[in-house]
């Protein structure tokens, strides 16, 4: 233990949490530059978003207004494209990038894109072992059980992988979203390059991510081994 009780194993976090800190910053900074730049077609996100899933044959998809900002999603239990305040009837940059991203998402379920069922098959195994996975390691550590000090990392690593396989999932949505626009000419080059640097901005938050999960099992990990000795 250092000084005032600080466990130095959580020192191997600072990476992921200086890159959550980073990527936060950049996704905020970079979609509020492009927020103020507008389409030149003058059309809102929201009707980009009908346009595009009217192309995949999804017109009656519902596009739902949900409040806060940069809280969009795709919804693959009631298949539901939910566009935020920042991003619905906006006609800028950003915004449309955001859309079309999203739309990626409903596409994906559309045609059955494999990470994504696989993403949305494993979400309730993932929520229990989030759930149990810290409770059974510090009680195994407590009681000196390490039976259950280990069923709480292997439920943590059982975690890490919804992290894992929302990288490919996130970036191949953002891939067809950042494809539709130019096929559909509904941004010009220039416009194509800025959307592209929101998305990508976004992608390092899912980066960030991982990271920091995959680094939390590396400590979990340390910490068991350092109580056995």
């Amino acid at each position: 233990m250092l000084g005032y009780g600080l466990d130095p194993t959580m020192l191997i976090l600072i990476p992921a949490v200086l890159l959550s800190m980073w990527a936060q910053s950049r996704v905020q900074s970079t979609f509020n530059t492009y927020s103020q730049v507008a389409a030149r077609q003058g059309v809102t996100a929201d009707s980009v978003a009908r346009m595009l899933l009217t192309l995949y044959g999804m017109a009656n998809m519902p596009i739902n207004h949900v409040s806060g900002s940069l809280t969009d999603h795709y919804n693959p239990q009631d298949r539901t494209l939910n566009l935020s305040d920042s991003v619905y009837n906006s006609r800028s940059i950003a915004s449309i990038g955001v859309a079309a991203h999203e739309v990626g998402h409903a596409i994906q379920h559309h045609e059955s894109y494999a990470p994504l069922l696989f993403r949305n098959s494993i979400v309730p195994a993932v929520n229990i072992c989030s759930s149990a996975s810290m409770p059974l390691f510090v009680l195994g550590l407590i009681m000196g059980n390490y039976l259950l000090v280990n069923i709480g990392i292997i439920l943590f690593a059982g975690a890490l992988v919804f992290h894992l396989v929302t990288l490919p999932v996130e970036i191949n949505a953002s891939s067809r979203a950042l494809a539709l626009l130019e096929q559909t000419h509904t941004l010009d080059r220039e416009e194509l390059a800025g959307a592209k640097k929101v998305l990508t901005a976004a992608a390092w938050t899912y980066i960030a991510s991982a990271l920091m999960a995959v680094l939390q099992l590396l400590r979990l990990i340390m910490i068991s081994r350092s109580r056995r000795r």
